[in-house]
């Protein structure tokens, strides 16, 4: 198991990208945690803190005033120091108590949040050491900000913790966090999959655009669609038929470690749009940036499919509009038979620094592997496709362009008594 410390001075936003990590189903433990428990009413640790503070430090039903025990140890340095001598050695027990049950579960990956790992100079129990760092004016802004307390306290409190430019020359990985809060996920996410990439994580197959009968031009059974796609080395797939979403809800209620439900939307403009993890069909002829609104509206993520190509693709005269509103960028599809479309993809999703994806776009079982996303494993959630795809490997090969001619029988198939059976 990969045990790693995750550190920051206070209002760093360590806790922002903690909650992130463990939303992407990695285990964390929290410090404020591990010292909640470290005083529990009765218990040794709240004993010895009465006894070294005082009966003032309580308050009425028993409880620790933390808010009260702060304004004392912060006022004196040698009062903070005492502190830690009673707290930190039982904290440091329940820590690794937590860290041997992660390591009987087998995960490959714990992270621990610890404020005050350089001070304690503990930095050399873990395996790797992250840093949350932002400047101090940001920083102090926070505090008073989120806190409430004045600038005299902020600055008290911030002193009390060693300078950030020592701690970044001691750590393995830096997350800078000085922007938006999307800005600070995205880093959060890039430094996961370094980790999980470090930890040895087991990776996964999955292809992002295909298609299955729930479109008007194909025939493709669903059910052989998957079952063909699990026997070529696909973990899980994205049904993305166009304007439907029907056959995607139902084959993600029977395999929902397998199916991502979504829905390739011909927008007003003429082109696609995908939303992966729909729950709602969203109508053809939808505006493209309102399809994108309501794809976020439903917690999905919205998927820029080949942005280039002629026709569905606008021919990239949307791809600088809409790419910035997407997640993800399809950097690779394989129905495209001109390679300068599918590189000018991966052009617009590095100028925008955007994840990339791939699909096969599959409208017949046989064009099943042509695409392909290679990436760490992950439970099957918007989120944790977002975090796994930052160190993700896309790539395939081109379909046969007779590929096309099975679409246009599966729209003639469709228009003959009994086409559509479903």
């Amino acid at each position: 198991m990969l045990s790693v410390a995750l550190t920051g001075n206070v209002a760093a936003g360590k806790s922002m990208v903690a909650a992130r990590w463990a939303e992407m189903g990695v285990p964390v433990v929290s410090a404020d945690d591990l010292a909640r428990r470290a005083v529990v009413p009765d218990g040794p640790g709240l004993r010895a803190v009465t006894e070294a503070f005082g009966e003032g430090v309580l308050s009425a039903d028993g409880t620790l005033d933390r808010g009260r025990l702060r304004e004392i140890v912060f006022a004196e340095a040698t009062d903070r120091e005492r502190l830690e001598q009673i707290l930190h050695p039982i904290i440091w027990t329940l820590r690794e108590e937590w860290l041997d049950e992660r390591r009987t579960e087998g995960v490959p990956l714990a992270v621990s949040e610890i404020p005050l790992l350089f001070e304690t100079g503990r930095q050399g129990d873990f395996d790797a050491v992250v840093l949350v760092d932002a400047p101090v004016e940001v920083r102090l802004g926070r505090i008073i900000e989120n806190r409430g307390l004045d600038e005299m306290e902020a600055r008290r409190i911030m002193a009390s913790q060693l300078d950030s430019s020592m701690k970044r020359e001691r750590s393995g990985f830096v997350i800078d966090n000085f922007g938006t809060p999307e800005a600070l996920a995205a880093e959060a996410d890039r430094v996961l999959g370094e980790l999980r990439t470090q930890a040895g994580v087991e990776t996964m197959r999955i292809d992002m655009h295909l298609h299955t009968e729930g479109s008007w031009d194909c025939l493709s059974d669903p059910e052989q669609v998957l079952e063909t796609a699990l026997e070529r080395g696909y973990h899980r797939i994205a049904i993305t038929d166009h304007n439907r979403l029907h056959v995607a809800l139902r084959m993600a209620e029977a395999y929902p470690e397998r199916i991502i439900p979504g829905e390739e939307v011909k927008t007003r403009e003429g082109i696609d749009v995908i939303g992966l993890y729909l729950s709602d069909e969203i109508p053809k002829g939808t505006p493209a940036q309102e399809t994108i609104a309501r794809i976020r509206d439903q917690g999905g993520i919205p998927y820029l499919p080949h942005p280039y190509a002629p026709g569905k693709g606008g021919g990239g005269r949307y791809a600088e509009m809409l790419g910035p509103l997407c997640d993800v960028i399809e950097s690779f599809n394989a129905r495209l038979h001109s390679a300068r479309a599918n590189d000018l993809a991966q052009g617009l999703a590095a100028r925008h620094e955007k994840l990339r994806g791939a699909g096969s776009d599959a409208h017949t079982v046989g064009e099943l592997g042509n695409a392909f996303v290679d990436l760490p494993q992950h439970p099957n959630t918007p989120s944790a496709l977002l975090a796994s795809l930052a160190t993700a490997r896309t790539g395939g090969r081109e379909a046969s362009r007779l590929v096309h001619l099975a679409s246009t029988w599966a729209k003639v198939r469709k228009k003959l008594p009994g086409g559509a059976r479903r």
